[in-house]
């Protein structure tokens, strides 16, 4: 039998991350989260929040964990988890997830996307790619919630996260902590403001985007980091 996979900075960080959470989503009713992980997070969302529906996607190497936690909480506001990857070239999510049902019975966009510790893991070919998907998947005034280290005007936040960034490029050198103005940049490329920046445990942030209208421009000629 397949041993469910536990992280334990998931269990440390998830409390902070509900407060934040809590104070952005209460008029929300659907949230996709992309890089589900281990699928403590989601569950622990989803169980303070029973009013969203909380879809987990991920590479589909994590989803059989994902669905043990899943199985396990037996939470009625959690769907069976979805494949997802992200794609640079072309860029794109493959495959593009399924939409909530709107109150039509058409498709909607979803309320909320929220995604943790994935940015310094993935290329930055790769992150733009996934800002570049973002407008079809959110609704007119959906918020994008992104949890993990930043950095501000080119410089670590903190020492420890600068010896992360180190062991992060040991592992893969496309990867490593992004710059916070960066990555706004592509934000406001897909018509986000941002709403939120919060200082979080362990030299973490939580940043809070919502959509404004329509997007302005493509993303991909931003400068990496």
């Amino acid at each position: 039998m397949l041993e469910k996979p536990f992280s334990a900075a998931s269990e440390r960080n998830r409390a902070p991350i509900l407060e934040v959470l809590l104070g952005h989503l209460g008029d929300c009713r659907s949230v996709l989260e992309i890089g589900a992980g281990t699928g403590q997070h989601a569950v622990h969302f989803a169980a303070a929040m029973p009013w969203l529906i909380w879809q987990c996607a991920d590479q589909p190497e994590y989803l059989p964990g994902i669905r043990q936690w899943l199985d396990e909480a037996g939470l009625p506001n959690m769907p069976v988890p979805l494949s997802l990857r992200v794609v640079a070239d072309p860029p794109a999510l493959v495959p593009v997830p399924a939409l909530p049902q709107g109150a039509d019975g058409g498709s909607a966009g979803y309320d909320a996307i929220y995604t943790a510790n994935t940015l310094h893991i993935m290329a930055w070919p790769e992150v733009v790619a996934l800002f570049n998907a973002l407008p079809q998947l959110m609704a007119e005034r959906a918020l994008l919630i992104v949890y993990g280290p930043f950095n501000y005007a080119g410089r670590f936040s903190s020492d420890s996260n600068r010896d992360f960034d180190a062991s992060l490029k040991l592992r893969d050198p496309r990867s490593g902590i992004r710059d916070f103005e960066a990555v706004d940049a592509l934000a406001q490329a897909i018509g986000l403001k941002l709403r939120a920046d919060v200082a979080m445990p362990a030299n973490n942030r939580c940043l809070v985007w919502q959509r404004q209208g329509c997007r302005a421009q493509q993303p991909e000629g931003i400068a990496p980091h």
